[in-house]
């Protein structure tokens, strides 16, 4: 059981590196990027989207560890630091609830198909914003450079 938990927690870590990473080498104009001409979700709101699920999932299903974490406005357009900030506090926090569940320590509700398939759902809906996310920068001119593009797929250094 400790070899899984380790291997769940490494590809939740490995996955929260990646959006770190990725943020670190989008512009602040790119940043601001939307493909949406009705004023829907910009580059640093799909990001922004992503912890305030996460934060609604710990809500639902282990409500302490949500305790002190923050919740981004639907409009709201944080700096890079703070998203990257928020970003890391609540994968700390996924990373218990993963913990929870395997181990059956504390407070912690999974989907009914169990721990793993949670932790795709998870990887499988950032996955998708940064699909999004790169579309939107290839789109608006400001394309992340080829070897960060690459980089993200790279697990065993990422």
């Amino acid at each position: 059981m400790e070899n899984v938990l380790e291997e769940v927690l490494e590809a939740w870590r490995t996955n929260n590196r990646i959006n770190l990473f990725l943020i670190d080498r989008i512009s602040n104009e790119g940043m601001r990027c939307t493909l949406s001409p009705r004023g829907g979700r910009n580059v640093v709101r799909q990001f922004a989207h992503m912890h305030n699920v996460r934060v609604s999932h710990l809500k639902n299903r282990s409500g302490d560890l949500a305790e002190g974490l923050y919740q981004f406005d639907t409009y709201e357009g944080p700096d890079k630091e703070t998203l990257k900030g928020h970003l890391q506090a609540s994968s700390e926090r996924l990373e218990t609830f993963f913990e929870r569940c395997i181990t059956g320590s504390g407070k912690a509700r999974p989907l009914k198909k169990g721990v793993i398939p949670y932790l795709g759902y998870f990887i499988s809906h950032e996955s998708h914003h940064r699909g999004n996310i790169l579309l939107t920068l290839k789109q608006c001119g400001h394309k992340v450079d080829q070897a960060s593009a690459y980089a993200i797929w790279d697990w065993e250094k990422m």
